[in-house]
């Protein structure tokens, strides 16, 4: 009966010259690495530089009277329960003739309506829109 072949060492697949050249690159690759990280300010804790694009201005306007729910939780200082006010508000009471009606909701002060109005859509002047009989 044949003896089992013993189990060949871990590694044994390379030399030992193949395993000393590339425990050398691997050092040699990690001390470039090291070297590469301090010279751009990694040990002073500087951040590295990345370029980054300009941030391209957005526009995102809604329109008081027909914004719903979701429109109104995109705006600054605006949650779910404001949200939800102003559009109960919107359909109890009609329409909102110009932003400052929308003071009439519970919960917008004029440092609120301040912070919202850049996102809300121009509305026509009232006077210019009067039906003016003579």
């Amino acid at each position: 009966m044949a003896e089992p072949s013993p189990t060949p060492p871990l590694g044994s697949w390379l030399r030992a010259s193949d395993q000393r050249a590339a425990a050398l690159l691997l050092a040699v690759g990690l001390a470039v690495i090291g070297v590469d990280y301090a010279w751009r300010g990694g040990t002073r804790g500087q951040l590295i530089e990345i370029e980054r694009a300009e941030p391209l201005p957005t526009q995102y306007w809604i329109d008081i009277n027909t914004a719903s729910v979701p429109d109104w939780l995109l705006l600054p200082e605006v949650g779910e329960s404001l949200a939800r006010r102003i559009v109960e508000d919107r359909e109890v009471n009609g329409p909102f003739r110009d932003h400052h009606d929308l003071r009439r909701v519970r919960g917008i002060g004029p440092k609120t309506l301040e912070r919202i109005t850049p996102y809300l859509r121009p509305m026509p002047r009232i006077d210019a829109t009067a039906d003016r009989r003579q």
